[in-house]
């Protein structure tokens, strides 16, 4: 395993504006205009430019009359860190175009950005009091905390991985087998790459937005980077509990059916602010609260909810007082008595500090949400949640599309595809040129044929990209058809996994991959360790103790699964415990899985299926990788002998490149082959629904 060293730039602060991620993908683009011209002029710059994502509300023109700004003539050629330089002052111009008409809705719409790069000293104070609350009694941990926030301790704890990987798990129980995790005081290179590897496939597993950030630049512990990171982790945590399947008495905020639905597709910030809203308006508050800044920031909206949550602590001081700043410290001494953990200082309420106002708000929530506990509104909210697996499918489907990057963030699959914008955004990431953008219609879309006419667009591109879909229209994704829905984007996921593996088999002119193909990879994978475990298919009942995907992530990297923490997998408990480390260590290793222990367990074909393509992709990828590093031998063989630089270096040791290179360039599948078992899964679907 190679040393990964990055794009380095001889100015240190303008690095510091970058992630790593950010700086290779603006590398590429500038070498591609160089290779293409000879070399980057001033002139080469707005034609690149108005390309890329953050610069989309300018013209080539309006580019280029600001870089003219600084007196460089078009002519003079320009190197890669006079382009960064340039990048970054328009990247300053948009924010101040945009305005706040860029401010998401939802605090994990927007990925982790660098446009803003300066802490907020109560935001890293009030994150450490919660690290040092929930972590202080880890056995690990405890060793380090409590941590000081008037220093750089959490960034500098946070470089190793284990604190970002336990607090995931406080987030989200249960998201990594902690036996994964690399717990050493002094952990080398590789072990802390390991652990920032499963910490962001984690993350991304539990709905953060992590597109903008690497490796590299947790174990350099980059500040903005950390603390954007554990604000998304955080607020996961405190905003878990906002929906109608945990809390059913959410109902209460609506009328009628329709309004269910609505409040169903809402992300957890907005159905904090309608609940909000909800008991100001029975306090005789008038005005409504939209935001967790402005609208805050006098203290009137909390003194009002807090008196009618808690009117045993109400104190008619709290309004009288003319001064905001005693007015927030009334509201904290009311929240106190409540026993709410302190998020923000009084300070920061008349600041009008959004994400520790949304904390918070969250914190009064789950201490007393005064909600009815009317049976029957219950029970209602309860028929509208969804069974076992169509709610697990759902998460699956709804985590895969976030973590695409796409400008759409995913609250509610089964709402937010019914316009068809999303299904489209998905669908041109997934294969870029494919959606006609001129017959689209983007949302807020108020006229229904609209929708259809999105949707219908999905089922032709779908058709094109030959789906199995029978009894499926555009209108049955408008009428939010689940069982449909969820059939057409299995097949969307699949189809994105086959197309990166047969992307990376494309030098070695590699045919379309099927399912068989794939099963057959893995069954000679782990036969190459001396292993007997054989697979017949993703339906294979033997799958479900976990022992087959942990020979094969074995055989992939032998040194990465621990044998002493292996059960016999004859329990379900025992089943859990493999299920839960193979997949943790599948997230190691660096794939990018969504599936729960359950679906291993229960031996569901579909998800066992992207699992075992995933560790594939990575098998194959890393193979490439290091093929691509070392020069081809004399006789023109694709394929190199290298010696793995890892400490713990492979049991194959020179045979595992060779052999990977074997593997792909022996695949033999015809074009025209039918996949029986995705055609009968899904036609399985199909069916069901049509009857």
């Amino acid at each position: 395993m190679s040393r990964f060293v990055g794009v380095l730039v001889s100015d240190q602060w303008l690095q510091s504006q970058f992630t790593q991620v950010e700086l290779l993908s603006l590398k590429t683009k500038f070498i591609e205009v160089k290779k293409q011209n000879g070399n980057v002029t001033v002139g080469d710059l707005p034609p690149l430019m108005v390309k890329l994502k953050p610069f989309k509300e300018f013209t080539e023109e309006e580019i280029r009359g600001i870089l003219g700004e600084s007196g460089s003539d078009l002519s003079d050629e320009t190197d890669f860190e006079a382009f960064l330089r340039a990048y970054l002052n328009l990247q300053g111009r948009a924010t101040l175009k945009l305005g706040s008409s860029k401010n998401s809705s939802s605090f994990l719409k927007a990925a982790i950005t660098t446009l803003l790069h300066t802490i907020s000293q109560s935001e890293k104070a009030s994150y450490v009091a919660h690290i040092n609350s929930y972590l202080g009694d880890d056995p690990f941990l405890q060793q380090y905390l409590p941590l000081d926030p008037a220093t750089n301790d959490l960034f500098d704890l946070a470089k190793d991985g284990v604190l970002l990987c336990k607090l995931i798990n406080v987030a989200v129980p249960g998201t990594i087998d902690e036996r994964a995790i690399n717990t050493k005081r002094v952990l080398n290179p590789w072990e802390r790459n390991e652990n920032h590897t499963l910490c962001l496939n984690s993350a991304k597993a539990i709905g953060c937005t992590v597109v903008n950030i690497g490796t590299q630049d947790l174990v350099e512990g980059r500040p903005h980077l950390v603390l954007g990171l554990i604000s998304q982790i955080i607020k996961i945590q405190l905003l878990a509990d906002l929906n109608l399947k945990k809390t059913p008495q959410l109902v209460e905020l609506v009328d009628d059916s329709n309004d269910v639905e609505e409040l169903l597709s809402l992300p957890p910030d907005k159905v904090l602010l309608k609940w909000m809203n909800f008991h100001l308006q029975k306090a005789g508050y008038k005005k409504p609260v939209t935001n967790f800044s402005s609208d805050l920031k006098d203290g009137e909206a909390y003194a009002y909810l807090l008196n009618v949550l808690a009117p045993e602590h109400c104190s008619p001081s709290t309004l009288d007082t003319k001064d905001p700043n005693e007015r927030a410290k009334l509201v904290l001494d009311h929240a106190e008595k409540m026993n709410c953990k302190r998020y923000l200082a009084p300070n920061d309420i008349v600041e009008g500090s959004s994400n520790l106002n949304l904390a918070f708000v969250a914190q009064i929530f789950h201490q007393r949400n005064g909600l009815s506990t009317d049976s029957k509104k219950i029970s209602y909210a309860e028929m509208m949640t969804d069974d076992v697996q169509t709610s697990r499918d759902e998460r699956c489907f709804r985590l895969w599309i976030n973590s695409l990057g796409i400008a759409t963030y995913v609250n509610n699959v089964f709402e937010d595809v019914r316009n068809g914008w999303l299904l489209l955004e998905v669908l041109d990431k997934v294969s870029p040129g494919s959606v006609n953008w001129k017959q689209a219609s983007k949302p807020p879309i108020k006229m229904p044929f609209r929708k259809v006419e999105n949707c219908n667009q999905v089922i032709k591109i779908g058709k094109q990209m030959k789906f199995s879909l029978v009894n499926l229209a555009g209108n049955d994704i408008v009428q939010g058809n689940k069982k449909l829905i969820l059939a057409f984007l299995w097949q969307l996921m699949r189809f994105n996994m086959l197309q990166l593996l047969k992307n990376l088999r494309s030098h070695s002119q590699g045919k379309e991959l099927t399912d068989a193909d794939i099963i057959n990879w893995a069954n000679n994978k782990v036969k190459s360790t001396g292993r007997a475990s054989q697979i017949r298919s993703f339906k294979d009942k033997s799958l479900s103790n976990g022992i087959f995907f942990l020979e094969l992530l074995s055989a992939v990297e032998p040194r990465v699964v621990n044998w002493n923490l292996v059960t016999k997998g004859e329990s379900d408990e025992e089943k859990r415990l493999n299920a839960t480390y193979s997949i943790s260590v599948a997230r190691k290793l660096g794939c990018s899985i969504f599936l729960l222990p359950e679906d291993i367990m229960e031996v569901n074909q579909k998800m066992l299926l992207i699992l075992t393509a995933s560790i594939m992709y990575w098998s194959l990828q890393k193979a490439a990788e290091e093929a691509d590093s070392y020069p081809s031998p004399a006789d023109g063989s694709s394929c190199s002998t290298i010696t793995d630089a890892s400490p713990a270096p492979s049991i194959s040791g020179e045979d595992e490149i060779s052999s990977l290179c074997g593997e792909v360039s022996n695949f033999s599948i015809d074009d025209a082959a039918s996949d029986t078992t995705v055609s009968s899964l899904v036609e399985n679907d199909m069916a069901s629904v049509g009857e």
